[in-house]
């Protein structure tokens, strides 16, 4: 593991929480940010600060819903699932981040002229 923590792309942890709950399912916001800490191989580190910011914000969209619940520990929580419009733009944001990736990996592997 690298010795710093990556930081996020803008963008990138809104796709990351539609992505989450795709396949997972409905959670908690704290669920939700160790998933992704976990698939990150605890590259990304998410303070309730900004995991919270991008749940408003999507709930503003109209890309997550969100309903109380209990968690396991037996809390109040509120739990998010993701909507039809969120699975629309995951879909559109996945496969501009796939082009993106794309791309920088061609500029990437460009070699100098002449080299091998």
């Amino acid at each position: 593991m690298a010795e710093t923590k990556l930081d996020l792309l803008q963008g990138t942890l809104d796709l990351m929480v539609l992505q989450t709950l795709a396949t997972m399912g409905d959670l908690h916001g704290y669920g939700i940010a160790r998933r992704i800490e976990q698939v990150s191989g605890e590259e990304i580190l998410l303070n309730q600060g900004t995991i919270y910011a991008a749940l408003v914000r999507l709930q503003q969209r109209g890309r997550i819903a969100a309903e109380w619940g209990t968690s396991d520990n037996n809390r109040k929580a509120k739990f998010y699932s993701i909507t039809k419009s969120g699975h629309k733009q995951m879909a559109i944001d996945v496969a501009y981040w796939r082009r993106l990736a794309g791309v920088m990996g061609r500029v990437l592997a460009m070699q100098a002229e002449g080299g091998e």
